[in-house]
């Protein structure tokens, strides 16, 4: 057959079907490194910026600050200024690692709608469908919670569990959307989060405290003021302010956590003023919420990205071939007339004649092709004779109607009727 055929996958060559990791197929908006070892979110490029942030005030504190100090104090005690200023750099960076590069808590999708629950008394009628209600209620703790059908991952959301627009994923516990991490934070990296985030206020105050320490330094050696002071270190001077406005933001995020753990919130919940009006369900007292928070075990994630799953199906090549392909355009012509005769629109003689080759080219049979060429031969003159043909200065057909009658010129009476005996034309008045 002459045509275009498309490479056939394996499914449709009856191979074995291929084999993909989980990762591979993920459906999410996540990013994978390492194998599938490392989940990140979609804008994990703004952990990189966090990075930076981190590391370069920290390094000008070394070499400008810390060095410096080691010479003031006797001992080991100037060495391990900046002992513990670059071993508490390297823990706060493990945690963000841990808080961006891991599993959140994303519930895996459902490759079919759940069934609808029928309690023996069905709503629908015969020949319905019948639909899943878009909210049902649940009991926690004696108190009823209202959870939502995602329409995404095709399933009824857990409490406590919401759909991160931008990872596109449904997440446990969820918290909020962290663009400095560049992930959802969830039930399996929240403590990570607060780790990380009161770690680097922690950080921040102990290089903000430093940097007066050699600032009161240089005033002691050198009998000056703090103004002349500060003017000999100007490294100190930017760290100071550069810590003085990150604590504003990292220590208040970190006052605003410790409220929410001790009341046993996330960030999701508080914005939407869940509790104001009716009692937390889950707040089990302040020392139990923190040791649930910090001391409890990590849930195992409920996603084996590197599992080998099977490839889902495509859709199975066909051959394209030359003879479909023109009937195709000889369909699109004859909708066309058909369109043009509905509004009104007569169709053309070229436009005809052309839907009429098409037809007879595909759908005639074989045997009869030497005849309709000999036919196409006599439709040519006649179209030929008809349009040169002009009376008193008007154009008209040969065919036109005279008096009640069908004419026809008589040089191509002789043509028409030697296309053979199964073509005649019959001459008939109307």
């Amino acid at each position: 057959m002459n045509g275009v055929t498309v490479p056939e996958s394996d499914e449709y060559n009856g191979a074995a079907p291929a084999m993909l990791r989980t990762y591979q197929t993920w459906k999410g908006s996540n990013i994978f490194c390492l194998g599938g070892r490392l989940i990140f979110g979609p804008d994990v490029r703004s952990v990189f910026l966090t990075i930076v942030l981190i590391v370069a005030p920290i390094s000008v504190f070394c070499v400008f600050v810390a060095r410096k100090l080691m010479d003031d104090f006797t001992g080991n005690w100037g060495i391990l200024i900046m002992v513990v200023a670059v071993i508490f750099t390297l823990y706060a960076l493990v945690l963000l690692l841990l808080t961006s590069g891991r599993d959140p808590g994303i519930i895996p999708r459902n490759a079919h709608p759940p069934e609808p629950e029928s309690n023996g008394h069905p709503e629908h009628g015969p020949g319905q469908t019948q639909h899943l209600p878009r909210i049902k209620d649940v009991i926690v703790n004696g108190v009823t919670v209202k959870v939502k059908y995602c329409d995404t991952c095709m399933l009824y959301r857990p409490p406590r569990c919401s759909h991160c627009s931008i990872c596109n994923n449904c997440v446990e516990r969820f918290d909020h959307h962290c663009p400095w991490v560049g992930q959802c934070i969830g039930l399996r990296n929240y403590r990570f989060f607060f780790m990380f985030v009161f770690s680097t206020t922690l950080l921040c105050f102990y290089v903000h405290a430093f940097c007066w320490v050699y600032i009161r330094r240089i005033m002691d050696n050198e009998h000056t003021s703090i103004w002349k002071a500060m003017a000999k270190t100007p490294a100190s001077i930017v760290l100071v302010i550069y810590t003085f406005l990150a604590v504003w933001f990292v220590g208040g995020l970190s006052i605003f956590h410790l409220y929410l753990i001790s009341t046993n919130q996330s960030t999701y919940e508080n914005f939407r003023y869940r509790y104001d009006r009716r009692d937390n369900p889950y707040n089990k007292g302040v020392v139990q919420n923190f040791m649930e928070i910090f001391c409890s075990s990590m849930p195992a994630s409920k996603n084996k990205f590197r599992a080998k799953v099977m490839k889902e199906p495509a859709l199975q090549p066909s051959v394209v071939n030359s003879f479909a392909v023109q009937n195709l355009r000889s369909h699109l012509k004859m909708e066309k007339i058909e369109d043009d005769r509905e509004i009104g629109r007569k169709p053309g003689w070229n436009e005809a004649l052309a839907s009429e080759s098409e037809y007879q080219r595909h759908y005639r049979p074989k045997d009869s092709e030497d005849k309709d060429a000999e036919l196409d031969v006599a439709s040519s003159e006649l179209s030929r004779v008809t349009r040169s043909e002009t009376i008193d200065g008007r154009r008209r057909s040969s065919w036109g109607r005279r008096s009640g009658s069908w004419d026809i010129s008589p040089e191509v009476f002789p043509m028409a009727s030697g296309a053979g005996d199964s073509n005649r034309i019959t001459l008939a008045n109307s």
